[in-house]
Order: C-alpha cells, then sequence, then structure tokens
C-alpha cells in the first residue's frame, strides 16, 4: 500500500499538474548563478533574455594561430663549397676530361687564374689574372699589373688549368651567373666557333 500512495510523478503527471522536479530547479539555479559569474555585467533581465534563446554565448575568443612562412632553402655559398671540397677532381677522374669538363661548368671560378686565347677584339687575347668577380655577361680579372681588366664573355674564349689539366671555355655558351649554373645541366655538343 506504501507503494502505491508514496511514487514519484511521471513527466506526463507532472505536466498534468504542473509540478517541476527539483533536480530542474536545481539546474536552473546552477545555470543563473553560471552566467552570473561568466557574465558579470549583465542585467538580470538580459541574462533572462540569454535563457530564452537557444544559442548562450560566452564571451570566450579562440587565439588564432598565425601559419610559419616556409623558408625557401638557399644555394651552398662559395665559402660552404670550398670548405665541403664539392669540386675537387679525385686522381682517378683527372684521367676523364668529360668529367673534369663537367665538373668545371658547373665550379665555382672566383679566384682561378684565367686568360683569354681567342677573342673578336685583339685587346683582349692574352690578358691572364686571377677571376675576381663573374656576373651574367663579363669576367672581371684583376692581372699581374694590379690593374683590373672587364672582359665580355660574347665572343672569347678562356682558358683554366688545373693541375696541368687545361680547359677551354666558350664565354658565349657561358653566359650564366656562377650560381644559376651550378644549377643548369649542360648537353654535350661539338665544337663552337668563334
Amino acid at each position: 500500500m506504501n507503494s502505491v500512495i508514496y511514487h514519484a510523478f511521471s513527466q506526463k503527471e507532472a505536466k498534468e499538474f504542473d509540478i517541476q522536479h527539483p533536480g530542474t530547479q536545481r539546474a536552473e539555479a546552477f545555470v543563473r548563478a553560471f552566467l552570473k559569474r561568466s557574465m558579470p555585467h549583465m542585467s538580470q533581465q538580459a541574462q533572462e533574455d540569454h535563457l530564452q534563446r537557444k544559442a548562450v554565448v560566452l564571451e570566450y575568443f579562440t587565439h588564432r594561430k598565425q601559419k610559419e612562412k616556409k623558408k625557401k632553402s638557399k644555394g651552398l655559398s662559395a665559402k660552404q663549397r670550398r670548405e665541403l671540397r664539392l669540386f675537387d677532381i679525385n686522381p682517378e677522374q683527372q684521367r676523364q676530361p668529360q668529367m673534369i669538363q663537367a665538373k668545371l661548368l658547373k665550379a665555382d671560378l672566383h679566384g682561378a687564374i684565367v686568360s683569354v686565347t681567342k677573342s673578336k677584339c685583339p685587346s683582349y687575347v692574352g690578358v691572364t689574372g686571377i677571376l675576381l668577380q663573374e656576373t651574367k655577361h663579363i669576367f672581371k680579372i684583376i692581372t699581374k699589373e694590379d690593374r683590373l681588366k672587364v672582359i665580355p664573355k660574347l665572343n672569347c674564349v678562356f682558358t683554366v688549368e688545373i693541375d696541368g689539366f687545361i680547359s677551354y671555355i666558350y664565354g658565349s655558351k657561358f653566359q650564366l651567373r656562377s650560381s644559376e649554373r651550378s644549377a643548369k645541366k649542360f648537353k654535350a655538343k661539338g665544337t663552337i666557333d668563334l
């Protein structure tokens, strides 16, 4: 008999008699207290308006992460190439002139002793010195007389001697910066006329 008299209302019966469950009253009290703590500057009426809406917006902003810029990898400097000894020629390779030519085409020639063997301008022929600066179209050479000579690559043939091996460089086909030349693939071609 006690079980019949003292049983909890079902949701249907609670709606019928307009009675709220004590758990819902506690939940509403918690939500009001939470909103009062989260948004202290809002009035009670404004908080009630917020509760009537479906979405409750708390004032919390996420910080956007800044995208890291990827740095492009730069090629090796001339100093690093020398330290790594990239263009040193092994004794086994000295017997193979094509291998030496291929390495010389990509090598950094700054500081090498260069001489002009052929040129359309006769005043350039015979100039010998240390290569100081190389640009796309010219070589700047310091001669034995401490004079700076600016010699165009176009229509000139240069010689470079490395360990007794003389290599000819055709300036017309060599018109690249040293940094661009190290990345370029050269094709083996026949003789090139001046």
